[in-house]
């Protein structure tokens, strides 16, 4: 079966690793950064080799599955028409260094990811790839084994959109695992325990135990 094509919104360290692995699993992937496609292109050639370089609105028209993988202060800066009824990978953190302190992204009662569903609101967002580093996802991916697999922790709404998702996750080396609805990922934002976690499916599972009954009492 032919592989959905990948665009990842972001040629940062956790754009260009996730385009990396998915290339790897045999992906067609198009990138994109915050210069243009031409100034990035030697970038991708050397990190993501076989992956093309193109500007965000050819890589939202193009893609089937797009990456958001940019700062979470930028996605307000996409268009969203060519995005609509596409799947949508969020894998963006807040920074208050990187995203300022103006305008607060994610607090106990909405997730960040929540947000980018109300902006994309024709889309369908599902949480993924943002709890781990980059390094870790370059360095912990199994690809040809199940064994030892670190776990991918994914929230959304949508079982058909969150199954795609996880044969993604299957598929460049990892276990993937659902955690619930969207508003769950807020387990997974900075600050949080999970925040970070490279973590075989046992000790996962322990953790989170913990964070849902935390959340279940806030």
């Amino acid at each position: 079966m032919t592989k959905p094509i990948i665009g990842i919104i972001g040629a940062g360290k956790l754009g260009t690793t996730l385009g990396k692995l998915l290339v790897e699993a045999g992906y067609p992937v198009l990138v994109s950064g915050s210069q243009s496609a031409d100034k990035i292109q030697l970038t991708i050639d050397i990190l993501v080799p076989g992956a093309e370089s193109l500007t965000t609105e050819e890589v939202s028209k193009r893609a089937d599955i797009v990456v958001l993988a940019l700062p979470l202060s930028k996605y307000h800066q996409i268009n969203t028409q060519p995005l609509e009824h596409k799947l949508l990978i969020d894998a963006m953190n807040y920074w208050w260094e990187i995203d300022g302190l103006e305008e607060v992204y994610s607090d106990a009662e909405q997730s960040s990811s929540e947000r980018v569903q109300a902006y994309f609101k024709n889309s369908t967002v599902i949480k993924a790839f943002n709890h781990m580093g980059y390094h870790n996802l370059g360095d912990d991916a199994r690809p040809n084994t199940h064994e030892d697999r670190k776990v991918i922790l994914i929230a959304g709404d949508q079982v058909d959109a969150v199954s795609k998702v996880e044969t993604i996750v299957d598929h460049i080396g990892f276990t993937p695992l659902h955690i619930g609805e969207l508003k769950t990922g807020i387990i997974l934002e900075s600050g949080s325990p999970l925040f970070g976690a490279s973590l075989g499916l046992e000790e996962v599972q322990e953790q989170l135990i913990i964070s849902l009954k935390e959340i279940a009492n806030n």
